[in-house]
């Protein structure tokens, strides 16, 4: 009985597309309609053989996951759970242990971890490959699925068997699920003047907690350091209204399809509340999608200047479909360009100076000595009443001595003026 109502069902749709369809696409058509007697008849195969009984639901599901899934790792078949955490990740709480993964060669990959998190304290990195969750493998795993086991109650634990970037074997790190803070904008004061403006993410709120968190610094602001390292991205809106905090005019972003209709161009436009300091940007292998529109407008423009290594390279754009059932596709639609019309996809931006963040427990080589190191060194009259130490509290020094990239990126933005300065002829 099953199989008969498929059959008419299947005929009747096959009619009703025939008859409301131009003559010149029956040939379409025909191919069309051999694909999809396959579909049914395998569909039907399984349904009368498979050693475990399925629902015609499950399967359908199944073939539509499959589907998705072959086209790139990006676009995937959302459930209606799977729809609202992911509505939750940009502006709503959600309980689990912080980290943004994808697929890459074929394996469940950490993006970056999101700082303060779980996750983050539990010491994984950009680059690091979960081979499994709880005990069940991740090969073959989708993104969706490998994001529901993760998460869970607040309280209850994960373990995950991590293979480290660089290691020969893997380990198991459990971790304890909390509730994960949506807070993506931090704000410090390195030496007076030069502020430190870490973005984790980008959520719906993030431009406005850029503009409420350094309101305080801007009468006397000389300089900022924009940290995008180990950003994973977010949403395209803030992406362009962030870059548009350092951008008076010109080309944000341009998007780019198969359809006319995704072709789209965001530009900067003066306001009143611009930042205009000398700037430099922190990018790395952790930095992705909407980090890197930011890094990319930026340095097209010539408005910063770039330091650290080579961003992730996730230049697609995804649409999110709704379905009747409540459910939704996430489909690949578009790649973003930067204003000069680089792809990001899969080349990521190359910053104007690669500097490797270098582990605070590993020292640099070839130390100079100087004068200011010796016991009992004479000061400089000059400098009296500056003390470097006394300038920055215990949480900036520690900072600044375990990161070699913000060190260099600190003397940088206090050197710019000076560069810009110089002439040649």
């Amino acid at each position: 009985m099953l199989t008969q109502l498929k059959q008419i069902l299947y005929f009747w749709s096959i009619l009703t597309i025939l008859l409301f369809s131009p003559h010149s696409s029956i040939a379409k058509l025909k191919t069309n309609y051999q694909a999809l007697r396959e579909f049914s008849q395998v569909l039907t195969l399984i349904e009368e053989h498979y050693v475990e009984p399925k629902t015609e639901q499950e399967l359908i599901k199944g073939a539509i996951k499959g589907m998705l899934s072959s086209l790139d790792p990006h676009s995937s078949y959302l459930d209606a759970q799977e729809l609202k955490t992911m509505r939750e990740d940009f502006s709503g709480k959600f309980s689990g242990i912080g980290i943004q993964i994808g697929i890459k060669n074929k394996q469940l990959t950490v993006i970056a971890p999101i700082e303060d998190t779980p996750a983050y304290k539990a010491g994984l990195k950009a680059g690091d490959v979960i081979l499994a969750i709880d005990g069940n493998s991740t090969q073959g795993m989708s993104l969706m699925d490998a994001v529901k086991k993760i998460r869970g109650p607040k309280g209850k634990p994960v373990t995950l068997l991590i293979l480290h970037k660089n290691a020969s074997k893997p380990v198991k790190i459990t971790i304890i699920r909390d509730t994960i803070p949506l807070h993506s904008v931090k704000v410090l004061q390195l030496e007076p003047g030069y502020v430190y403006l870490r973005i984790t993410d980008f959520k719906s709120t993030t431009s406005n907690e850029i503009l409420k968190q350094i309101k305080k610094y801007r009468k006397n602001l000389k300089g900022l350091i924009l940290d995008l390292r180990n950003n994973p991205g977010g949403l395209l809106s803030q992406a362009v209204a962030v870059s548009d905090l350092f951008l008076e005019k010109g080309l944000i972003v341009y998007t780019k399809g198969r359809n006319p209709e995704s072709k789209m161009e965001y530009k900067a436009k003066k306001q009143a509340t611009d930042i205009l300091c000398p700037l430099v940007v922190l990018v790395n292998a952790g930095s992705a999608s909407a980090s890197e529109i930011v890094a990319g407008a930026l340095k097209d423009h010539h408005r910063a200047v770039l330091v650290g290594e080579k961003t992730f390279g996730k230049g697609s754009v995804q649409t999110i479909i709704p379905l009747p059932d409540g459910s939704a596709i996430r489909l690949t639609i578009a790649l973003y360009y930067t204003p000069s019309g680089h792809s990001i996809q899969a080349h990521g931006i190359t910053p104007d100076l690669q500097i490797p963040f270098i582990p605070p427990g590993k020292k640099e080589e070839n130390h100079v000595i100087r004068e200011q190191d010796l016991s009992k060194h004479l000061a400089n009259p000059e400098h009296k009443t500056q003390n470097a130490t006394s300038q920055e509290n215990a949480k900036v020094k520690k900072m600044l001595n375990q990161d070699n990239q913000l060190k260099i990126a600190l003397e940088l933005v206090k050197k710019l003026p000076i560069f810009k300065s110089l002439s040649y002829h």
